[in-house]
């Protein structure tokens, strides 16, 4: 119930503030100082309470971070600052978690191994460990009770989601359902250590060819679900290096790699570390860079791929209009989007990128264009905003490292890279189009006699379902059935008030008998008409109402 309650009261307290209101872009906030006060206070106490909520509102808040085109930038900054620093849990419970998953005593694993954590976060803790051979390694935890705390919030906020999805505009609009199952795909993949084990082992393939990059490799033999055991490497985090620190380091060549492999990853093989920034980086003693924290990993579809090398290769060109018809074609419109005015603030905003020059961040040109594409009610790819805040943390640790170097000069010198990689065709996808090919072949001569015998003999005949035409002939007979019964009803009144003048014994409350008979039928006929049309006209407005996904 507690769960419920929190929910309850969070709503309460910001559904309605400007955090529903969409990514609102004021263009006349200059400079970091122009950001609305009272927003930006409002962000920060809408973080912390999701903070305070536990482990699944964390990482909810860390996921909503990257959707720019859902959330004003206000709010997007404090959930980027949000922390994952909670107090850590007994060492006698991580003795129990590490020996019931391992199968063993810790003092028969490992030769050492500190009780007191390197760092606690909100689904597990790291400690520091030596193996029996010798080899320094960290053993990630996780918390003991955080899959129940979890599971348990995840059905609340299930519930929550529906509901506003079949009774709200604003869940229709943003499509709460379905974002909730992606942040519930994501978190599931979190808390299987194996899957993030699986992560590294990938990395470390994925960063082989570049000698200035590093990432920690697992130990599969001491790793479960709950447990992860890796390399350790010794090292000092990008955004604790000062100026005479940099000095030591030749910085430009670890900038060159780092940038041109996260491009190659994103837009070739499909892989995206969706949190790259600089407190994820180590700089070692040997002048590498060292990639940590791989649990949050996505995949990018081929299709989102290619679209986002062409968006890429557009801004480079400064062309906006083949930028507006790329997102176009990317994103799903929702009811109020403007085609027309989309067209003309991106044009507006890839000119004013391009005219930066070498200080354009292509990470910062992709958030504002999910920005944009949300303020007009176009709603872009979920990987398209993780896409660009990856390449917007990058941005930001290459510039601390190397303040001279220009990411859009090295997507510019990479640009054959990338546009190859747009080409590339797996072998599988070869098999497919030339069995595609194959049946196409065969079915083609069939085909093209059925369709010239029907020509010749005049049975060709071609379906258009631009308007149902039996369901307006349906629709105009009724019309016309009512408006023909709506006269006879107007006339029987009529003649029956002139056969009021008409003298005869016979009659009824005073009045004559058969003008009395000929008003009752009127009567009788108009009350059942009118409730036929009520009810027909309530009968098909249930049928044809619109459902919930169509507002999606």
């Amino acid at each position: 119930m507690s769960s419920y309650t929190d929910l309850v009261r969070l709503l309460l307290r910001y559904g309605r503030t400007d955090l529903l209101a969409g990514a609102q872009l004021d263009e006349f906030a200059i400079g970091d100082d122009a950001v609305d006060a009272g927003s930006e206070k409002t962000a920060q106490a809408f973080a912390a309470d999701l903070e305070a909520m536990g482990p699944t509102y964390i990482k909810m808040g860390q996921l909503l971070s990257t959707r720019f085109d859902l959330l004003p930038p206000a709010y997007t900054e404090a959930l980027t600052r949000l922390q994952d620093t909670v107090q850590p849990f007994p060492f006698e419970e991580v003795r129990e978690i590490v020996e019931s998953e391992l199968g063993a005593r810790i003092k028969d694993i490992f030769a050492d191994f500190d009780e007191e954590p390197l760092a606690a976060a909100s689904l597990g803790q790291v400690h520091r460990a030596t193996t029996r051979t010798g080899r320094d390694v960290v053993v990630k935890v996780q918390r003991p009770d955080v899959r129940d705390t979890i599971r348990d919030d995840m059905e609340v906020l299930g519930k929550v989601t529906q509901l506003a999805d079949r009774r709200t505009s604003v869940g229709r609009s943003y499509g709460l359902n379905q974002l909730l199952g992606q942040f519930r795909r994501s978190l599931v993949g979190e808390l299987d250590y194996r899957r993030e084990a699986k992560n590294l082992l990938r990395f470390v393939e994925l960063t082989r060819d570049y000698e200035r990059l590093v990432v920690p490799e697992p130990l599969l033999q001491l790793t479960t679900s709950r447990v992860l055991t890796m390399e350790h490497i010794e090292g000092r985090k990008v955004t604790d290096l000062g100026p005479l620190a940099l000095m030591d380091i030749e910085a430009r060549p670890i900038v060159e790699q780092l940038f041109r492999c996260y491009l190659r990853m994103i837009l070739d093989d499909g892989v995206l570390h969706a949190d790259p920034h600089p407190g994820n980086l180590l700089v070692t003693d040997d002048g590498r860079l060292a990639l940590l924290d791989l649990g949050m990993i996505a995949t990018v579809p081929d299709r989102v791929q290619t679209q986002v090398v062409k968006l890429l290769l557009a801004i480079s060109d400064g062309d906006g209009e083949e930028c507006a018809q790329v997102l176009a074609e990317m994103g799903h419109p929702l009811e109020d989007y403007d085609a027309a005015s989309f067209r003309e603030d991106v044009a507006h905003l890839v000119s004013e990128a391009v005219a930066s020059g070498a200080d354009m961040e292509a990470g910062r040109v992709l958030v504002d264009l999910s920005r944009v594409s949300g303020l007009h009610g176009l709603r872009p790819p979920a990987e398209m905003s993780m896409i660009g805040k990856a390449l917007l943390n990058l941005d930001q640790a290459t510039a601390h490292l190397d303040p001279t170097f220009a990411p859009a000069e090295a997507i510019r010198d990479n640009v054959s890279e990338i546009f190859a990689a747009s080409l590339k065709t797996s072998p599988g996808g070869i098999l497919a189009a030339a069995i595609e090919a194959k049946e196409f072949t065969a079915l083609l001569p069939k085909r093209a006699n059925r369709i010239l015998d029907a020509v010749s003999q005049g049975e060709l005949r071609v379906q258009v379902d631009a308007i149902d035409e039996q369901r307006l002939h349906l629709v105009l007979q009724r019309v016309a059935n009512r408006l023909t019964l709506g006269l006879i009803i107007a006339a029987t009144i009529i003649g029956a008030a002139m056969m009021m003048r008409v003298e005869t014994d016979a009659r009824i409350f005073g009045f004559p008998a058969i003008a009395m008979v000929f008003f009752t039928i009127a009567v009788v006929a108009a009350i059942a008409l009118g409730v036929q049309i009520v009810l027909t006209d309530r009968k098909l407005a249930r049928t044809h109402r619109p459902s919930s996904d169509e507002h999606l």
